[in-house]
């Protein structure tokens, strides 16, 4: 299988807003879109997606994970970039529609459809820099996927960076593509004189979250995470691990935390970073200051792994949904 995201259907939903209304959608197959040099969001960066998944269970059927959750957050990000914003109803028959479409292509397990609708400014006009989008695209693209950090589960090494921030601190709610832009140098920058997988933000010695992905620290008995406040992800993997460690017994503890408690804490926890394309990936250490340093014993966390096992369990229908996350769709 190809690179995560490398590899695609042959098939996409698509539905455009003109003149106030949007257009019934079609599915077609997946080909380039034309846009003119003045289209709004090639501009103004008025574009937001989310990414959910399919999977093929070992009866054969097709699961959906949380799907709903997925929509209400595109909604609310279409709202933050004042662009038109579609129904619940109309993006949910847009994401049926592209996966039944793609049926045949679906990989088996462990593999999954990693879906991906995406909304974007389509008005032509250079002058809107102080307004949203009267016009709009809206499609549904999927992709055939596996690991999203090659090598599967490694310890990843975080870089923690003190000093910026991954998005505004109100707009870091908001799935678009300008808050991953935003991390791009930064992570890029990481790799290339730390060897690390990600940065780990922490614009004032505050832990925040990742360039893609939440984070979390298991600390004993508890699970540790920054609160839900603007400035982060409010993730759908991030809110499910959280509510099965709590049935697991873990204390779950929202809140803010600084870069000195982090380091006080990491020799006696496990680290991981949860997003829909990764799942969750333990943290086997973090850079600071020039300086590496171990969570834990470096190694993949045991709690952490059973914390996967679990939520991996539930979307592929080998544990049982207690939470009725997942819908059957074919």
């Amino acid at each position: 299988m190809a690179e995560f995201g490398q590899e695609f259907t042959s098939q996409m939903a698509v539905c455009q807003f003109e003149n106030g209304q949007w257009a019934n959608p079609e599915v077609k197959g997946i080909a380039p879109f034309s846009f003119h040099p003045a289209t709004h969001v090639l501009h103004y960066s008025s574009t937001c997606f989310e990414g959910l998944k399919a999977y093929r269970w070992p009866d054969g059927s097709i699961h959906l994970f949380r799907y709903a959750d997925n929509i209400e957050r595109l909604r609310n990000s279409a709202h933050a970039l004042c662009l038109p914003v579609p129904s619940f109803e109309l993006l949910e028959s847009m994401i049926f529609d592209a996966v039944k479409a793609v049926k045949d292509e679906i990989p088996e397990l462990p593999g999954a459809l990693y879906i991906r609708p995406t909304l974007i400014g389509t008005e032509l006009n250079i002058g809107a820099a102080g307004r949203g989008s009267h016009e709009a695209l809206l499609y549904v693209i999927t992709s055939p996927v596996g690991d999203y950090f090659a090598g599967g589960d490694r310890p990843l090494k975080l870089l923690i960076d003190d000093e910026n921030m991954r998005s505004t601190p109100k707009f870091g709610q908001v799935k678009t593509g300008g808050n991953y832009a935003a991390s791009l140098h930064s992570v890029t920058q990481a790799r290339a004189d730390h060897g690390a997988d990600q940065v780990l933000f922490c614009p004032g010695g505050q832990v925040q979250e990742t360039g893609a992905a939440n984070f979390m620290l298991i600390k004993g008995n508890e699970i540790i995470t920054k609160k839900l406040d603007g400035s982060i992800l409010p993730g759908i993997t991030r809110d499910s691990l959280l509510k099965i460690a709590a049935s697991q017994g873990y204390k779950i503890t929202e809140m803010d935390f600084t870069v000195a408690e982090l380091l006080s804490w990491l020799p006696e926890s496990e680290a991981l970073l949860s997003g829909t394309a990764a799942v969750l990936s333990p943290v086997g250490s973090v850079v600071y200051q020039g300086k590496e340093l171990l969570v834990g014993n470096g190694e993949v966390g045991e709690k952490a792994m059973k914390l996967k096992a679990e939520l991996t369990g539930i979307q592929t229908g080998q544990v049982n949904d207690q939470y009725s996350w997942t819908t059957k769709l074919m």
